[in-house]
Order: structure tokens, then C-alpha cells, then sequence
């Protein structure tokens, strides 16, 4: 007969009832596929507040060992559908991911987008042979930010500082304030912050999502001239639709309306992920079907 202390010990043991039910949507959706799933949430939208207190919802290093942690075990031979919700983040990291994912799985990886992958995460998207989203799903500008701020932007602003200056000198005292808060080596860390995304999605775009298209090279430059420019998307907030992005664009994107089955299950999956980071301390989810997760909590 178990002691008063074993029971304890089993009780705490046990799931809390936000696990249980994510847990349970997330094996019912690799079910379904007979796929490997692995979601990746974060709750900016929920706790975004909370940044100024050092918790980062972005993309970052430490997000690699809870895929390391979740992907340990899996039947790799099942490939990978990795379920997407972020603001995006470093790019350093996110190559980084990008290499590590595509190492286990090649290139037999899906991107699941139930709402929102922007930035950092729409580079991820593009790393995949295809992205799955709805009608109400949003991708992003890929176009990096340094601080905050947009690459494309600050280069822009030293550009016109340099035609009205020239233009008229008067303007020297006005140019001189505005650009006094930029770092001297700053326009050549946005020049080289551009080109490395635009590279970097551009080649996993072509050994990937367009390998086996012989029109590859003017796809991703189109693709890439609309994604990774300022002057286009206008801003870095910008919600880019499925209509714009398969298209348009002419990226492989598959509608999840088109399969009811898949679409309930995508989006339980993403009904229990919301309610886990706004109803309890989780502010970061990575999590496989198999229910081996690494929770990041507000403490």
C-alpha cells in the first residue's frame, strides 16, 4: 500500500489540467498528420509587458536547448511540424535554430502558422518545405531591426540627411541632432544585418521550398524584394496575408481551411497554447507531442 508521502509525491507528479489538455491537442494533431509536432509559443502578446523586467519573448539562444530537449527521442524518419508563434528575434539565433533543425530533419520540415509568425519567425517559415496557415494568418517583413530599429529606416534617414544637407547647408544643426543619436559604425552594421538575412532566407528558400523549380532564382528575388523591403512593406508590424504570400508571392503555402480535420486540430492546438500563457505563469512554450516540453515561467 502506498505511503501518505508516495501519494503526495504522485499527486505532484501529475500534469496540471493546462498541460493535460495542450498536451492532449498536440498528440491528437500529430495523430492526424502522423508527423512529429513541436510547438513553439511565445506570449508577448500576453506578458509582453513584462520584457522591461529582462523575459524575453523573442527568438534566442537559450530557445535552442528546448528544441534539443524536445526533439531527443522522436522518430526522426516522421519529419517535423513545428507549430509557430512569435514576434521574431535574433538572427543569429534563428540561423542558428534553422541549422540545428534542418541537421535532424533535413528538409522534410513543415511550418504551421495558426496566427502569427513575424520577423525572425517568418525567416523560420521560409526555411521549410512549406507553410500552413488560414485565411486569418499573418507572416511578416524580414527586413532586421538593431535596437529596435529598423535597418532599412536608419539607412534611409542618413540618405536624406545627405541630399537635404547638400542641398541646403542650413539643415546641418537640424541633421546634426537627429543623426547624434546613431553610433559611427551603425550604417555599415544595418548594410551587413540586410544582407545577412536577405542571404540567408534566400538560400533556404532555394535548397528547400523551391529546390526542384527551375524558375527558383526570380521566385526568392521576388519573394525577397517584397519580404526584406523597407521601402515596399513599409513597416516592420506589417501582418502580410496567404493571399499576398502564395499569390502573389508564389510561396508553397498550403490553406488550412482546405482540410477540416487538420484545421480543428491546428487550432485546438492553438486555442490550448493561448489559454496556457494567459492563464497560467508559462511565458514561453516548446513542447512535442510526446508531452516532453521546456516551459519558460514568470517567477
Amino acid at each position: 500500500m502506498p505511503t501518505w508521502n508516495d501519494i503526495l509525491k504522485e499527486i505532484g507528479a501529475q500534469p496540471n489540467v493546462f498541460d493535460h489538455v495542450r498536451r492532449k491537442y498536440i498528440a491528437e494533431l500529430a495523430s492526424q498528420t502522423g508527423r512529429n509536432v513541436i510547438v513553439y509559443y511565445s506570449g508577448w502578446l500576453q506578458k509582453g509587458n513584462l520584457s522591461q523586467h529582462g523575459f524575453r519573448f523573442d527568438i534566442v539562444d537559450t530557445d535552442k536547448m528546448g528544441f534539443m530537449s524536445t526533439i531527443n527521442g522522436l522518430d526522426k524518419s516522421k519529419g517535423l511540424d513545428l507549430v509557430l508563434h512569435t514576434p521574431g528575434g535574433s538572427i543569429g539565433a534563428t540561423e542558428s535554430i534553422v541549422h540545428y533543425l534542418k541537421s535532424i530533419f533535413g528538409n522534410d520540415i513543415r511550418a504551421i502558422v495558426p496566427q502569427i509568425a513575424m520577423s525572425a519567425g517568418t525567416m523560420i517559415a521560409c526555411s521549410c518545405k512549406e507553410i500552413i496557415m488560414g485565411k486569418h494568418s499573418n507572416l511578416g517583413p524580414i527586413d532586421p531591426q538593431i535596437n529596435g530599429m529598423p535597418t532599412h529606416g536608419i539607412i534611409e534617414e542618413f540618405e536624406r540627411a545627405k541630399t537635404e544637407i547638400s542641398n541646403d547647408p542650413k539643415t546641418i544643426p537640424v541633421w546634426h541632432t537627429i543623426l547624434s543619436r546613431y553610433s559611427p559604425t551603425l550604417i555599415g552594421e544595418c548594410e551587413k544585418a540586410i544582407k545577412w538575412s536577405e542571404t540567408m532566407v534566400s538560400d533556404w528558400l532555394k535548397s528547400n521550398m523551391f529546390l526542384n523549380n527551375k524558375n527558383k532564382d526570380q521566385i526568392v528575388e521576388g519573394v525577397i524584394k517584397e519580404l526584406g523591403s523597407h521601402a515596399l512593406t513599409l513597416s516592420h508590424d506589417r501582418h502580410i496575408s496567404i493571399d499576398i504570400l502564395k499569390d502573389k508571392l508564389g510561396l508553397k503555402v498550403l490553406v488550412l481551411e482546405s482540410d477540416d480535420d487538420l484545421q480543428d486540430k491546428v487550432l485546438s492546438v492553438h486555442h490550448s497554447c493561448i489559454i496556457s500563457l494567459t492563464q497560467t505563469p508559462a511565458y514561453k512554450i516548446i513542447e512535442n507531442q510526446e508531452g516532453k516540453a521546456f516551459i519558460q515561467l514568470v517567477k
